[in-house]
């Protein structure tokens, strides 16, 4: 059935061989809030658990497209989580903080603000761009020795976390105040923009983290559909 442009297969084989959903998370939600949501809603329209699961999670402060993987196509999910990806975030310069997003308190560095004219642009956008060693985030969902290094972190314990290589695609910059930046990202699979925020403000010596992130688009989705409208069109018979 069609219900917000997106089509649910009607009859339950149909379902289990699989489709693809892309939704529009929003603020507050873990990834895992959504799955749920659809999986329920799912069970309710075919009489039966079916088979879901997310391709990249966003963290609750994110917002934007996740993808669902419903029945066979859970089989795929890597293949999407390998696939280009582009953010929008809002950077805060001067201050940090130790979830490098507005999820723990903001610590101010009292060094200069950036001056974001050409130079600098040009500047952070040859150190940021192509391949780049990246550390996740002390607050991420990288196992250490079986446990998120989230949950360690909110029990006081700092994770030995090693660089790794991602890729990063464009940067765009436009400043919004003296303090925050619009910062446009492509990048590839495993990109912490939070981790590339916290980098950009140690580079340029002042500091910085994220205030807001939403990813736009995960190839090869070219859409996404609000949580209401997801559940209008499983519920639609």
């Amino acid at each position: 059935m069609d219900g917000a442009g997106l089509r649910v297969p009607d009859t339950l084989d149909e379902a289990r061989a699989g489709f693809w959903i892309a939704v529009d998370k929003p603020l507050g939600w873990t990834s895992f809030d959504v799955v749920a949501k659809v999986r329920n809603a799912l069970k309710r329209r075919y009489g039966t658990r079916i088979k879901i699961g997310h391709a990249g999670t966003l963290d609750p402060l994110a917002t934007g497209m996740l993808v669902l993987a419903v029945g066979r196509k859970t089989k795929e999910i890597e293949s999407v989580m390998a696939g280009a990806k582009a953010y929008v975030a809002t950077v805060k310069w001067g201050a940090v903080t130790a979830s490098f997003d507005a999820e723990t308190p903001e610590v101010p560095t009292g060094k200069p603000l950036p001056l974001l004219n050409e130079s600098t642009v040009a500047e952070l956008t040859a150190a940021f761009t192509g391949e780049v060693m990246q550390v996740p985030p002390q607050y991420s969902a990288v196992k250490i020795d079986g446990a998120r290094a989230y949950d360690l972190a909110r029990t006081g314990r700092v994770a030995e976390l090693q660089s790794r290589p991602v890729q990063i695609d464009a940067l765009e910059f436009r400043p919004l105040d003296a303090q925050h930046c619009e910062l446009t990202v492509h990048c590839g699979k495993g990109t912490y923009i939070r981790s590339l925020a916290h980098d950009l403000g140690q580079h340029l010596g002042c500091g910085a983290y994220l205030t807001a992130l939403r990813r736009t688009s995960v190839v090869p989705f070219a859409a996404m559909h609000t949580v209401d409208e997801v559940l209008a069109a499983i519920q639609s018979s």
